[in-house]
């Protein structure tokens, strides 16, 4: 059995908890919207940092809301090299034991994450109602094909079910590069 899922390309990004928006951007500051993202309640900010690592900088970084319980910083493979980090694991979100730290800046402070960095794992993002109607459950591992010029087939492919989730695949950019894709593609999951 297969099906279609649209793909979303994932930048690299800061998911902050609250204790580090109001050290990088002040006391009590709020998280100022600009754009909704695929996924119901999360948005992409107005606010960047600086991620600060070993040999380099990169600039403006954006921030994506709403707050969470801990900061993680998800970027590329690429991204890890240019900072100088020494690895960056590919992990699921949240599973941040064992990961590199990196120094962030913001207008108003710095933080000094200890662990935190990560280059995300590509998985589904689906609702209960899709997961009961493809058979699958969370954490389920597919496989997803991409046709056209570059096409590939993507393994490891973590289903992530939740009654808040909105069907779509997310990839970093340089998965999607990869295989050609762009934003909104159909690709189609193999079970």
């Amino acid at each position: 059995m297969s099906f279609q899922v649209t793909v979303g390309l994932s930048n690299k990004h800061v998911h902050l908890s609250k204790e580090h928006i109001n050290i990088l951007f002040g006391e009590g500051h709020e998280l100022t919207p600009i754009k909704d993202l695929s996924q119901p309640g999360q948005f992409a900010c107005d606010e960047k940092v600086d991620l600060v690592g070993p040999k380099r900088t990169i600039k403006g970084v954006r921030i994506l809301g709403p707050a969470r319980k801990e900061t993680q910083v998800e970027i590329s493979l690429s991204d890890g090299f240019t900072l100088g980090l020494k690895e960056v694991p590919v992990r699921d979100s949240g599973k941040t034991e064992g990961t590199p730290g990196v120094k962030l800046v913001g207008p108003c402070g710095e933080v000094e994450l200890e662990k935190g960095v990560i280059a995300a794992s590509r998985h589904i993002h689906m609702h209960t109602s899709d997961a009961a109607k493809y058979g699958l459950k969370d954490k389920d591992i597919v496989q997803v094909k991409v046709g056209g010029p570059r096409g590939l087939t993507f393994d490891n492919v973590l289903i992530r079910v939740h009654d808040e989730y909105a069907l779509d695949m997310h990839l970093d950019v340089e998965e999607g590069n990869a295989a050609g894709l762009v934003n909104g593609d159909a690709v189609e999951v193999i079970m």
